[in-house]
């Protein structure tokens, strides 16, 4: 039977029996915007319509599994299901899923695209750098041999780019030196008779790692031997302090270079006050240093375990006011050479030019003062051998160079050219030891040793 459905008459309600014998009622209504309902074909075209574009999207799923959007996965079971239900029940909304699908898949295939791109160009630039790896280890002429010809050439020729910092890092563990050479740095790094005497500096050679601080905390540091200790510390006792951190406070000490090569320390003294940056030395059985923000210098007793001795640098520029090239708060950076103790620094009188004071080692009393004309901004770091400052121009680039002199018996300066390698390119200390007659340096994390040649007037 078919009635009208009450205030509708566009609206009719039809009960009858379903193919089963059950009875069933069905609600009709006219479509307001339609004359007429299309053609039956449509319904044709458009389940070819969704068959072919089911067709591509499961092309492009399984030719790059895109993201999770295969056909077994839960997006692949939506348009798949939508399918399943038949073109008048997918119609209304299946459509819109798909468009949503190829969409999502569209955007994920030009993500990885995107991806494969960057990853070509990251292969690319590593087999560049492998190739020339290869090229600089194993040159032509050497069969193959890591080092053959390193050893009778071990630096790049002028002009050549430097090494890259891993490569170095690990040639310096590995390196292995002549005879003649093991021979050589012997006799510098130990003065011979004749050579006791002071002269001007007059070669500095390749730097040899003794040690590498494994933390953060070691990027830069200094490293210390006592030319005159005192019992019951001796020459061979070695001295470190890490001095990346606001609280630097950890003095290591080993009982010898091989100590410090393997990182066990013998003990380890906690300073009263943190200390500031690595203008610190031993001398004479104490640590001097310059206390955390402040113009004072410090002397810490290693026996007693406390500071004995402070006093004020008058003027001093100190915290970042006039430090060296590389930064690190160096504004007041303390030596030992063959006369005693000395401090470089500077002060707004002199304008940024280095101050360098000689010092009392028990008071600390000033005792004679040095205006040079070396800006101290302009220079890397500095040393003292024989009474007279020497500067080195850079704390990165890997072939510098000491480039002024100032002697202070005659209150000159003058401009050197003496090759200096920076072999790991971050130098952040440098001072001398005049019983050993080497500088010892802090060169990115690694402690390194360098001979030195003195000439006689």
């Amino acid at each position: 039977r078919v009635w009208a459905a009450r205030g509708d008459p566009a609206a009719l309600l039809r009960r009858d029996n379903d193919a089963s014998g059950r009875c069933t009622y069905s609600f009709t209504v006219a479509s307001p915007g339609e004359g007429s309902c299309p053609e039956a074909g449509s319904v044709a075209q458009l389940r070819e319509e969704l068959a072919a574009l089911t067709a591509r999207l499961s092309r492009l799923e399984g030719a790059g599994g895109v993201g999770g959007m295969g056909g077994s996965g839960p997006r692949g079971a939506d348009v798949s299901s939508a399918w399943s239900r038949g073109p008048q029940r997918a119609a209304p909304g299946g459509c819109e899923e798909l468009q949503r699908a190829k969409e999502r898949l569209e955007e994920e295939k030009g993500r990885l695209e995107r991806e494969k791109e960057e990853l070509g160009r990251r292969l690319e630039s590593r087999t560049q750098e492998i190739a020339r790896l290869r090229a600089t280890r194993c040159p032509p002429g050497t069969g193959g041999v890591p080092g053959r010809d390193a050893l009778r050439s071990p630096m790049p020729p002028p002009g050549a780019s430097p090494e890259p910092l891993s490569y170095q890092e690990l040639k310096s563990e590995r390196t292995e030196l002549p005879a003649s050479r093991l021979l050589e740095e012997t006799a510098l790094g130990r003065p011979r008779a004749e050579d006791s005497g002071c002269g001007e500096l007059a070669w500095v050679g390749e730097p040899v790692v003794l040690g590498r601080a494994d933390t953060i905390a070691g990027k830069y540091g200094v490293w210390m031997k006592d030319p005159e200790p005192v019992a019951p510390f001796t020459r061979e006792t070695t001295w470190r302090v890490d001095t990346v951190g606001t609280e630097v406070r950890q003095l290591f000490q080993y009982e010898a270079a091989e100590q410090l090569a393997r990182g066990y320390p013998a003990k380890v003294h906690v300073l009263p006050r943190p200390l500031e940056s690595t203008g610190a030395v031993v001398y004479r059985g104490g640590l001097f240093f310059q206390p955390r923000r402040s113009r004072a210098l410090a002397r810490y007793d290693l026996r007693a375990e406390a500071i004995s001795a402070e006093r004020e640098l008058p003027g001093a520029g100190y915290h970042g006011q006039y430090p060296y090239s590389w930064g690190g708060y160096t504004d007041i950076d303390l030596a030992v050479d063959e006369t005693g103790l000395w401090v470089v620094y500077s002060t707004e009188k002199a304008k940024g030019a280095i101050v360098l004071s000689k010092l009392d080692p028990e008071t600390l009393e000033i005792r004679r003062t040095w205006e040079t004309n070396i800006r101290k901004q302009s220079v890397a770091n500095s040393f003292i051998i024989c009474g007279t400052l020497y500067t080195v121009s850079s704390y990165s680039a890997p072939n510098a160079t000491v480039n002024f002199a100032y002697d202070t018996a005659t209150s000159t300066s003058r401009s050197l050219s003496i090759p200096f390698e920076n072999r790991f390119q971050y130098l952040s200390m440098v001072d001398y030891n005049p019983a050993e007659r080497r500088l010892f340096a802090w060169d990115s994390y690694n402690m390194v040793a360098y001979p030195v040649r003195l000439t006689h007037t």
